[in-house]
């Protein structure tokens, strides 16, 4: 199994979400990822799926959501892109393991945000292997809580899912 990223513009209406998300559980695939925010246009949705599989589920999810209404383009974001994803660690921290959890936050250069006398937050943003590497770090010292956002993607240069002819009309 492959993991593949799909980038789609939606409108930024009520119960887009849900009809994208219900799409894949309809035919069994699960969303690793989802991350979705207004763009530019306040019209204008960006949602960003990761989903493992092959090929030709690729093609199948990336063909039913293009049938949706509200989906106004979509696109596979190929290795070309920029990758990011923000995570919220709260570790258990003492005198004694504090410096080496602000020690390891400067490796990864994540930021210290919390600090109380029994656990340390820390913020960081990047590719998914790297708060991957960050999370496996911090396990030894007690994570507590873990949030992360989701991937979110771009692509590079000026390759781009927006073509004003395509998504006015669909508005």
């Amino acid at each position: 199994m492959k993991q593949y990223t799909i980038s789609a513009l939606v409108a930024n209406k009520s119960g887009v979400l849900t009809r994208v998300s219900s799409l894949f559980s309809r035919r069994g695939y699960n969303i690793d990822s989802l991350s979705v925010c207004t763009t530019e246009d306040p019209a204008i949705s960006r949602m960003t799926i990761v989903l493992n599989g092959d090929d030709y589920i690729l093609a199948q999810m990336m063909k039913q959501m293009d049938k949706l209404i509200d989906v106004i383009k979509i696109k596979h974001v190929e290795t070309e892109a920029v990758y990011r994803e923000l995570l919220l660690a709260k570790v258990r921290t003492d005198g004694a393991t504090r410096s080496e959890v602000f020690e390891l936050s400067q490796i990864f250069r994540a930021k210290i945000v919390d600090v109380s006398p029994e656990a340390t937050i820390l913020e960081l943003t990047g590719k998914p292997v790297k708060l991957d590497g960050f999370v496996n770090m911090l396990r030894p010292y007690g994570l507590l809580e873990l949030a992360r956002t989701g991937v979110t993607a771009i692509s590079r240069g000026l390759s781009c899912i927006k073509d004003e002819a395509d998504y006015k009309e669909k508005i």
